[in-house]
């Protein structure tokens, strides 16, 4: 076990001085336990120190100085999927997003990761933030499939030997064309109705790192959608990650910069509205006010920026619909991204737009607050337990007996993939809306795509 590099600091503990986590928001805890149902880790292993409840109780015995941070203690926090459904659950009002968002970056300062470790975690942030190279590596992985690489490599049982990590690396490989990889959605599209009517709202949409590598249908389903009911749509270009995977992951400084950089980005247009539709871009795009308070320079930018994000479904619920929906006779399980339940608390407005679709049947499901087992980057750094997550997620959604599965969250959409029924199609609620309003089959959608 490696010895914390931190001295105790006054008024830190065991945390240096950047940012610990505030005592007043540790106090707020009363160990009510009310969490720990709602908790992936603890429902998982029903250990306390892997419930919100036990990881703050390590915390403020760090705070004291009265325990090091070293490897038994980012073990704990490493293992948290950040999903927040605890903060949902709580009737104290206790912030724990707050206290993880904290901690996190204390562990990447202060606690040495071994060589392996490092290695990995270089290797996924070295890639999924970038797209072009997520590209290529795609253009890769669509290689090792389509020449019976991948098969011949499981027949042989080469990928069960494998460490966790590279098996689920493996496993994620998203089923994507040399089509898919290379669609271009148009850096602007006018409103539907331009030469009738003003546009209703200049919308900007954020492209994304794997979103538009792997999720391209999306983006362009997003963009139709927005211009059919009425609103001028902009799609920046720039190969610009918002920083959400860094900051989930407590790499403070490159998350920071990714804002202020994502910030300038959509400076360029007069936006009246910033779209997203990842549940976790969105929810580190609305905590940029938050994240740069400190920043003279960017303070007001951020608040401003944060104050006009809306996730896809969010806007379309606050818009009245000016395109016609066609029927759609589908039952449709749908799955809450933690990100954009817990985090945005945006529950209602997905249901919401699918259900004003005719024909359309939206079924909940069992332990809708429980994560998948994606959680950003944790199916990669964690992987047996957000394979026992994603498993018992995809058990949850089999038992709704669903025509399809929805979720509004690029992860989300890949760790399901790996472990539901492959017959069962998976969207995002913006292209069954798309194929409502095309009037054409979801599951064609995407094939059709002219856009």
């Amino acid at each position: 076990m490696s010895e914390a590099i931190n001295q105790p600091q006054p008024g830190a503990g065991s945390f240096d001085n950047h940012h610990p986590p505030a005592k007043n928001l540790l106090d707020d805890c009363v160990h009510c336990g009310f969490c720990l149902p709602t908790c992936p880790t603890y429902v998982v292993t029903g250990e306390e120190m892997e419930s919100p409840r036990g990881r703050i109780y390590l915390m403020d015995l760090a705070a004291k100085g009265e325990i090091p941070l070293d490897d038994a203690f980012s073990s704990r926090i490493d293992s948290c999927l950040g999903c927040l459904a605890c903060t949902t659950a709580c009737p104290s009002g206790v912030r724990y997003d707050k206290l993880i968002e904290a901690v996190r970056p204390q562990i990447e300062r202060n606690v040495p990761r071994s060589a392996l470790d490092r290695l990995f975690r270089t290797l996924v942030f070295r890639l999924f933030p970038y797209p072009d190279r997520l590209r290529l590596a795609a253009l890769a992985g669509i290689a090792y499939q389509r020449l019976g690489i991948r098969a011949l490599l499981h027949r042989l049982g080469v990928i069960r030997r494998l460490p966790a990590r590279l098996r689920a690396l493996e496993a994620l490989l998203p089923p994507v064309t040399v089509r898919d990889l290379f669609r271009r959605t148009p850096s602007y599209t006018a409103s539907a109705s331009a030469s009738e009517a003003p546009a209703r709202l200049r919308v900007g949409v954020l492209a994304g790192c794997a979103q538009r590598v792997f999720f391209g249908d999306v983006n362009a389903a997003t963009v139709r959608v927005l211009a059919a009911e009425g609103c001028d749509v902009y799609l920046p270009q720039d190969r610009q990650c918002c920083g959400a995977l860094s900051v989930h992951a407590g790499q403070e400084d490159d998350g920071l910069e990714r804002a202020r950089e994502t910030i300038e980005m959509f400076e360029r247009y007069e936006l009246d509205v910033i779209v997203a539709n990842v549940a976790g871009c969105g929810s580190t795009l609305k905590e940029y006010g938050n994240l740069l308070a400190v920043d003279p320079d960017y303070r007001e930018r951020a608040a401003a920026f944060s104050a006009r994000v809306r996730d896809i479904n969010e806007l379309l619920a606050e818009l009245v619909p000016l395109a016609e929906r066609h029927p759609l006779p589908l039952r449709v399980a749908y799955h809450d991204a933690c990100h954009l339940s817990h985090a945005q608390r945006v529950r209602v407005q997905p249901r919401q737009v699918l259900r004003a679709i005719p024909g359309m049947e939206v079924a909940d499901i069992a332990e809708a607050e429980i994560c998948c087992g994606s959680a950003g980057v944790y199916n990669l750094v964690q992987p047996d337990k957000a394979e026992e997550l994603g498993r018992r997620k995809a058990a949850n959604l089999h038992d709704a007996q669903p025509d399809v599965v929805a979720t509004a969250n690029a992860g989300c959409l890949l760790q399901i993939r790996r472990y539901i029924d492959r017959g069962i199609p998976l969207v995002h609620p913006v292209q069954l809306v798309d194929a409502s309003i095309r009037n054409v089959s979801p599951f064609r959608a995407a094939a059709d795509d002219t856009a």
